[in-house]
């Protein structure tokens, strides 16, 4: 039976308003078997978010040691020791973590693991140090819940099992426990803030408090650990649905001895090397950055929902971060999911991959779509439309069906819906690869035309010739459209280069008639410090997003416009730091740490991003140049345990704010895209030849060029107001119709009923002859509801 040990009511409530913590992490890990459904990230020695029972759920914000001698010092881990951080084994996520006090006086030992098989975080710890020193030592732990991703509406409870005492948290019917191998002598449940364990040990080096409860708030466990018998223990944290859950789960993890159930961690984790490529020799780090990116993409899978994997575990500038925002970025985004399983492919490991793909077939959205991003369960979170991101489960299937990985799953029909939603929505997107503006953005199109070129061959495959040649018509009006699209002729970045691509040509989604000139519009850049521009030209906005055309075969390395463009990023965003060259997304970025080396807070200055790095290693390896210098400076980037950050400090060293140039900022680290995008990297260079690149695309845009039809397309979401003589003009809508057109000024009219597809679109063609001078013009009779448009459409000749 449980007791609650009494009745005392911890004074302060709520407690002062709750943060998480810093992003950059030192360590994430979890056992490689699915029955361990816990996940655990490290940071300044201490261990930080603790995810359960799916990764995309943080239930604490830290668990740490304070030190005292009862009389004259008072230490905290994680701010007042110097820490380091080792792996353990090269092919597994366990960590070694030495916190030593300033003066060598001692030295707390601790290995972090998760239990292979039961959701229980263990960290063995052994204090170390002159055996008259440490024998005066009060050690306690300090765990600060933060159940079912919040601070807020936390309860704690001293409570009595089994004849031992030891400390819980409950929110919502989650259950968190804190116990060890070795007993507390004291414990206490507190308000954040006030009424503490911390706040009690920084007054007068004593635990002074000992409350049995804090209910509804922001809380701390402190227990004090009874160290007469050993300086040598297990500390355990575990979860569960039912307190009893939770309870049974911790005292049969801590039952089995530490070093048993390191043993059986590490050897499941050596499972996961069958089948890997050995690339270590293409590496200039023996290979650990590549096993170690193995396994943390491999840790960011969820294990209730099988082949879902989140973009990382951490939050960035989580520590400036009001919980309430419970993103972070433990969510699923299919541009860095699918990046991730690539990179699992590009390293030999398929079986991810496949469950990520049905994943992504059972997450679709009934249009066709996909949320900009979404929780494990399939829940949207942020709503926004990405374009990119619809094109991707339809690469990784063909990534999958040209590596000829059996798949007893129909795809099909996933794919099918997703080419609808490209050519419906099309060609301008709500918001590009860096999710903030919409209009037409080379990365995406490139993004896109791959999808549909991919699309069309299954297609084609399936025996339905018609429906692949019109998916790869809509793909080929996009490749025709992509230099008059994006590419400006007015550039006054780089004096002598005029024509380059740009980031993005704005326009409003919403807008029948968008802007589709590249030397016209402002781009409205967000995250903007206060009292600064937010607006600029869009001409003088340019990220590497171009490079993406040349990745998959819709454009050769060599072209002059991608060789200008090159110059031009360089020129602009290119970061040499001490590890090799970083660039940035874009110029004038407001994602990133503030200039004084502050957090993000909603603005601040976009940093470099070491997946720039491996995108344009790619690109070197595409034009013939040397990738050795790329390799070398991602795992420069790269943390002492081998963790990729999203961004890295770009100017000279700031100290005092723990900012060094070419070292990880607040923002996200470890980052899954980059880490793909390095092992994809190895394997280009081994292969000399573009992981990603399709040869399908390159032999539709780079070889003998087939004769394709010069499509010009009138959409409802894109009514263009002119066509080149020569052209066809192709009327889209999405219901069927027949067209009321004439070619000159309505003296005659035809009837022409458009041609139904499988991909919810209807269409008319219209033969613009070379000697065509009148004005089309057109209206609609719905045949569904047998009513005329109501209007007429007019689309000039030129």
């Amino acid at each position: 039976m449980v007791k609650i040990i009494g009745q005392e009511q911890a004074f302060g409530s709520p407690g002062i308003d709750p943060r998480w913590t810093h992003a950059n992490k030192d360590a994430v890990g979890t056992a490689y078997f699915t029955s361990s459904r816990v996940w655990f990230t490290v940071c300044n020695g201490v261990v930080t978010e603790v995810y359960h029972p799916t990764v995309d759920k943080p239930q604490i914000r830290d668990l740490q040691y304070l030190i005292s001698d009862g009389k004259s010092f008072f230490h905290e881990e994680k701010r007042h020791l110097e820490s380091k951080v080792e792996q353990m084994w090269t092919h597994g996520l366990g960590y070694r973590v030495t916190n030593s006090d300033p003066q060598g006086r001692y030295a707390a030992i601790k290995e972090v693991i998760a239990d292979p098989h039961l959701s229980c975080i263990l960290q063995h710890t052994k204090l170390i140090g002159e055996r008259e020193f440490i024998s005066q030592l009060q050690l306690y732990a300090l765990c600060a819940p933060h159940l079912e991703v919040g601070g807020r509406g936390n309860n704690g409870y001293v409570i009595e099992v089994a004849g031992h005492q030891i400390l819980t948290a409950e929110k919502a019917g989650r259950w968190m426990v804190l116990g060890a191998t070795v007993p507390f002598s004291r414990l206490s449940c507190g308000y954040v803030g006030q009424s503490d364990g911390w706040t009690d040990l920084a007054d007068n080096f004593q635990m002074d408090w000992e409350f049995d409860r804090a209910l509804d708030g922001n809380i701390a466990l402190t227990g004090q650990l009874n160290l007469d018998e050993s300086h040598e223990f297990t500390l355990g944290l575990a979860f569960g649905t039912t307190l009893h859950n939770a309870i049974s789960t911790l005292f049969q993890s801590l039952n089995i001895p530490f070093q048993q159930q390191k043993q059986h961690y590490i050897e499941q984790w050596k499972r996961s090397r069958q089948g890997i490529k050995p690339l270590e020799n293409i590496s200039f780090d023996d290979g650990n950055l590549y096993h170690h990116s193995i396994s943390l993409l491999l840790a960011h899978e969820d294990k209730t929902y099988p082949g879902a994997l989140i973009a990382s575990l951490a939050i960035p500038w989580g520590e400036a971060k009001d919980d309430q925002d419970q993103g972070g970025y433990h969510l699923v985004w299919t541009r860095d999911m699918v990046s991730s399983v690539s990179g699992l492919l590009a390293a030999g490991e398929t079986e991810t991959a496949v469950r990520s793909l049905i994943y992504l077939a059972t997450s679709q959205q009934e249009d066709g779509g996909f949320a900009q991003n979404f929780w494990v369960n399939g829940e949207p979170y942020w709503k926004g439309i990405q374009l990119d991101e619809v094109g991707f489960p339809i690469l990784l299937a063909w990534l999958l069906h040209q590596q000829k990985i059996p798949l007893n799953f129909d795809i099909y029909p996933m794919i099918l819906r997703a080419a609808g939603y490209l050519i419906r929505h099309g060609p301008a997107t709500q918001q590009e690869r860096w999710e903030e503006n919409s209009g037409y953005s080379p990365s995406t199109l490139a993004s896109n035309i791959a999808a549909l070129i991919c699309a069309a061959q299954f297609v084609r495959e399936r025996g339905d010739e018609v429906t692949a040649k019109f998916i790869e018509e809509y793909a080929d009006f996009l490749e025709c459209h992509v230099e008059v699209w994006t590419v400006t002729t007015e550039g006054t970045l780089v004096p002598g280069i005029n024509r380059h691509y740009i980031r993005i040509t704005p326009t409003d989604i919403n807008n029948p008639q968008p802007n589709e000139n590249p030397n016209q519009g402002t781009l409205l850049i967000s995250s903007q410090p206060p009292g600064e521009p937010a607006e600029f030209p869009a001409k003088e906005i340019v990220d590497a997003g171009f490079l993406q055309l040349v990745r998959y075969g819709i454009r050769k390395p060599d072209d002059p416009i991608i060789v200008d463009s090159v110059k031009v990023i360089d020129a602009v965003l290119k970061v040499n730091t001490p590890v090799g060259p970083c660039w940035h997304r874009y110029n004038h970025d407001g994602y990133g740490q503030q200039e004084d080396g502050s957090p993000y807070t909603g603005w601040g200055k976009g940093r470099a991003w070491p997946l720039l790095t491996g995108e344009r290693g790619h690109y070197e390896l595409a034009v013939g140049g040397d990738v050795k210098t790329y390799i070398k400076a991602m795992e420069g980037f790269a943390s002492d345990t081998c963790l990729l950050p999203e961004q890295v400090w770009d100017e000279a060293d700031r100290p005092e704010s723990h900012m060094y140039l070419g070292r990880p900022t607040g923002s996200a680290m470890p980052l899954m895209w980059a880490h793909a995008e390095y092992i994809k990297l190895l394997r280009s260079n081994h292969d000399n030849q573009v992981f990603d690149f399709i040869p399908e695309v390159a032999n539709r845009y780079l070889g003998e060029r087939q004769e394709c039809k010069l499509l010009e397309m009138w959409k409802f979401n894109r009514q263009i107001d002119k066509v080149k003589k020569g052209y066809t003009l192709r009327i889209h809508a999405l219901a069927s119709f027949r067209l009321h057109w004439s070619q000159d000024d309505w003296q005659t009219v035809k009837d022409t009923p458009s041609t139904s597809t499988k991909l919810g679109v209807d269409f008319v063609d219209i033969s613009v002859s070379n000697n065509q001078q009148q004005p089309i013009n057109f209206t609609f009779f719905w045949i569904e509801s047998s009513k005329w448009e109501q209007r007429n459409y007019t689309v000039l000749v030129e």
